[in-house]
């Protein structure tokens, strides 16, 4: 059975700082100049687009945000008590509608 995310809670825990970043995505981050608060300020503006309700361990959804018009693309997995960063990219514009929608 699929699980559905909760967005409120999802940015409460990045409210505050109930996050961890995984090994993966500090690497993204690094890679593409994205920091710590580009991506907290990113979830907590942002909208949930997709949702992957059977990922293990922790149900994992894919959110919009952005910041200073630069659209972002961040893979969250909400877990018990935390928020785990799984990944962060800047979406490419022929790959989406609107950022929104993957096109077919």
């Amino acid at each position: 059975m699929k699980t559905r995310l909760n967005l409120e809670r999802i940015k409460k825990f990045v409210d505050e700082d109930n996050f961890v970043i995984s090994k993966h995505a500090r690497v993204r981050m690094f890679q593409r100049n994205i920091s710590t608060e580009d991506i907290k300020g990113g979830i907590l503006n942002g909208e949930i687009i997709e949702e992957y309700g059977d990922d293990e361990p922790c149900p994992s959804a894919l959110m919009l945000g952005g910041l200073e018009n630069i659209p972002y693309h961040v893979v969250v997995a909400e877990c018990e008590d935390h928020v785990r960063i799984v990944t962060v990219y800047k979406p490419e514009g022929d790959k989406w509608i609107r950022y929104r929608m993957r096109r077919r």
